[in-house]
């Protein structure tokens, strides 16, 4: 039998709790300038602190605060859960977008604002459900461990790597954990599907740098650096690499076929965007390894050829097929185009099955009866690579029903990110639910 969902005043603090956390810029421009995150790590820690829990304060650069509380639990012989989010987000223009980036507007059923969805919403989320657990006396079977971390943005060095370098600890007798970017809904005609986090490509934010001859721009130069890195990088954002499906895109593929009554075709990508709408873009960057340009630098002055030339490009890679992913980039590359490592993390995968995974499927259909979970890889990555390094595998479990038009995959790092406020109540009841479950 479920529990009762949470008392309504968790829905209400969810609501507060996002809007607060968005009015704090926490901009990570990855190169260390920006507020950095010790303003909104303060404001979780003296949350948590309201209702009896003595959160760890930790700082691992100027700036970049972490924040990690246990809740214990009823039973000591069980083993822990991570509920891990992070508190920084990409920067924003405030001139591209409708409202101010970091107002925390309520507009059109929606809460407005950079980290509304990425993801100051499951912070909140998880806040207000341990708050109003708290505050009733209901604690979890298991101890429950949550984590507000720093710097994922820009790959986590400064937030949950550095803490499960330093203050493993912390984590002690955590067995598996949930995090972001999973538990959403996806509408298609009558079906209702919610997408559960259980692959994550690797990442591989890589320097490229192209080394010529210095000369003058007047003259005949045919060891040009730029000309050089530009071939190169256009082979690069050019290039399609092969489909790959993994074990997780081909449940995701035949539980939406068997959903939809057809049958989607991972080499017709016309097809499956067809049937899956906003969310496609999320789905076809998980087919194949994917590299895009996305930084160019070289020269000072426009008569003068640089003797170098660097570019910096994304690449991700799916699990199981990093190898291939770099022997098909040095292919692209050629000889005089050396690259390096910004950024370096490994790709994820682990089963849809298990008590983690029946306690958050249990907990969706409780709160929707016709919710038909479906396990997905993420194109991204999140601080669960960090959280693997300890034997501490993770879901992507942020629960949120969202309305059928809603472009979710374009409120990540996009203009007029938003989430709506029922979606946020909603998932506080699933969240809720999850805890008695797990």
């Amino acid at each position: 039998m479920t529990a009762d969902p949470p008392n309504p005043a968790a829905e209400d603090d969810v609501v507060e709790l996002c809007r607060d956390l968005i009015r704090i810029d926490s901009s990570n421009y990855g190169d260390g300038s920006g507020p950095g995150e010790r303003a909104a790590a303060e404001y979780v820690a003296e949350r948590l602190a309201e209702v009896g829990l003595q959160p760890e304060y930790v700082e691992t650069g100027p700036g970049r605060g972490n924040v990690v509380a246990r809740v214990e639990g009823t039973d000591p012989s069980r083993p822990g859960l991570l509920i891990h989010g992070h508190l920084d987000v990409v920067p924003a223009t405030a001139a591209d977008w409708s409202v101010p980036p970091f107002s925390g507007e309520i507009a059109d059923g929606c809460l407005w604002g950079r980290g509304a969805v990425d993801m100051k919403d499951m912070d909140a989320m998880a806040l207000a459900v341990v708050r109003q657990r708290l505050r009733e006396g209901r604690r979890p079977e298991r101890d429950v461990v949550l984590a507000f971390l720093a710097d994922e943005e820009a790959g986590g060095r400064h937030g949950a790597h550095r803490l499960v370098e330093t203050h493993a600890h912390l984590f002690e007798g955590v067995t598996e954990g949930i995090g972001e970017v999973g538990g959403f809904s996806f509408t298609a005609g009558d079906v209702r599907l919610y997408l559960i986090q259980t692959a994550e490509k690797g990442l591989a934010w890589m320097r490229l740098t192209a080394t010529g001859r210095a000369g003058h721009g007047s003259m005949t130069n045919d060891d040009n650096a730029v000309t050089e890195l530009c071939e190169a990088v256009a082979r690069l954002g050019r290039h399609r690499f092969p489909v790959r499906v993994t074990k997780t895109v081909r449940r995701f593929l035949d539980e939406v076929s068997d959903a939809l009554g057809v049958t989607l075709d991972p080499d017709d990508m016309d097809a499956v965007i067809a049937r899956l709408g906003p969310i496609a873009i999320l789905i076809g960057a998980t087919l194949r390894n994917t590299v895009n340009p996305s930084m160019l630098s070289a020269g000072y002055k426009v008569n003068v050829i640089p003797a170098q030339a660097q570019a910096h490009v994304d690449g991700r890679f799916l699990p199981g097929f990093e190898e291939e992913f770099f022997a098909e980039v040095d292919g692209l590359l050629g000889p005089k185009v050396q690259r390096e490592f910004v950024v370096h993390d490994v790709a994820l995968e682990t089963e849809f099955e298990g008590r983690l995974v029946d306690a958050a499927c249990a907990a969706l259909r409780a709160e929707d009866p016709v919710a038909r979970p479906v396990p997905y890889t993420l194109s991204g990555g999140t601080d669960a690579k960090a959280f693997a390094r300890l034997g501490i595998p993770c879901i992507g479990f942020a629960p949120l029903q969202l309305p059928p038009m809603l472009d979710f995959a374009g409120m990540f790092h996009g203009v007029d990110e938003r989430v709506p406020v029922d979606g946020l109540r909603f998932g506080v009841r699933v969240l809720d639910r999850f805890l008695d479950l797990a």
